[in-house]
């Protein structure tokens, strides 16, 4: 089968730091889906994981996000059969989705939302489950229009942020400010239904000053949290929370956290998956709901660039986008 691996941590401009690459076809087990790629999205942890260092000496294929058709199932499936269009986020143990046919655990797939072709669902599973972890798993979030608090959402304008903007606003009660240093981020997250977008280039205690806004109970910091998070613990309502995904927070001071008697909560999107948590089914349950809420209207697509053909030339791409940090939404590829 076709499919695109590095064997080195190469600068993404080298000629070889992605290579197209013929592998064997996979073969399911227990409670394996056999996907037919179709479309697969790329995150910034590919880009880290190429960049590793890690000593690899085979093909390693990355990519997490995916959208396909089910064409062979594991003797211990339950949710799936044959000919099922599915869209899901693997996990980084196993090869990757950047391959005509993958192997993943049926308990982190959903089916394709209906009214979405599959590039567009392809952009939504790994941004889309974090958010919903992080929101309603771990700030417990009630999913009521009822008046709430109020939430900041730092680095609104990329995957995560995007579907975090999108979910607060249209299933919760909170005040919705994101945080987005362009023009076009900041457009992009009033889109999506952010109730106020700040520049986290400049102070942020000042700008929710200028508009009269409370202390955020909860802050959903997405990018740069080594930057932000001193400022942030300073702006934080006391007793409130702070969520982070990255995983370099050993640096972190949390000193000024416990003087608020404030909570840090972290969002690592393949625990269940790797560690075949208690809690794993409750990702398919996820992206089942976040489907049923796309196809009524409720959340859209954060696909924002098709690239083309799913090869090393278009992923190099995207990688580079990713990198420089001129990504908004997500870039997707579709086909071999």
């Amino acid at each position: 089968m076709k499919a695109v691996a590095f064997t080195h941590s190469k600068p993404i401009t080298a000629f070889d730091s992605l290579e197209d690459v013929d592998l064997p076809m996979p073969v399911p087990r227990r409670h394996d889906l056999l996907v037919e790629v179709k479309a697969v999205s790329v995150n910034p942890v590919d880009t880290k994981l190429r960049l590793s260092g890690e000593p690899l000496g085979e093909p390693r294929v990355l990519g997490f996000d995916a959208a396909g058709i089910v064409r062979e199932i594991g003797p211990e499936v339950q949710h799936f059969s044959v000919g099922d269009e599915v869209y899901y986020a693997g996990v980084p143990t196993r090869p990757g989705t950047n391959a005509e046919f993958h192997l993943v655990d049926d308990r982190i797939v959903g089916h394709k939302p209906k009214s979405l072709g599959f590039a567009q669902a392809a952009a939504l599973p790994l941004t889309a489950l974090t958010a919903w972890e992080m929101l309603f798993d771990r700030f417990n979030l009630p999913r009521a229009r009822a008046a709430g608090g109020i939430l900041l959402i730092v680095g609104g304008a990329g995957g995560v942020g995007s579907m975090a903007i999108q979910l607060a606003a249209q299933l919760t009660g909170h005040t919705v400010v994101a945080t987005a240093a362009r023009p076009e981020t900041a457009d992009w997250c009033r889109a999506l239904g952010a109730h106020h977008v700040f520049n986290h280039q400049h102070d942020l205690a000042t700008q929710f000053s200028q508009f009269s806004l409370n202390a955020p109970e909860h802050i959903f910091c997405v990018t740069h949290q080594r930057q932000h998070f001193k400022k942030l613990t300073e702006l934080l309502a006391p007793e409130g929370a702070i969520g982070i995904i990255e995983s370099d927070a050993t640096a972190l001071d949390i000193s000024a956290l416990i003087k608020k008697s404030g909570t840090l909560h972290t969002e690592y999107i393949f625990a269940r998956g790797i560690l075949k948590s208690p809690q794993i089914t409750a990702q398919h349950r996820t992206l089942e709901a976040i489907a049923h809420l796309v196809d009524n209207g409720t959340l859209r697509s954060t696909m924002t660039e098709n690239y083309g053909k799913i090869n090393a030339a278009n992923l190099k791409r995207a990688h580079g986008a990713i990198e420089a940090g001129s990504v908004r939404g997500k870039i997707v590829l579709e086909g071999f």
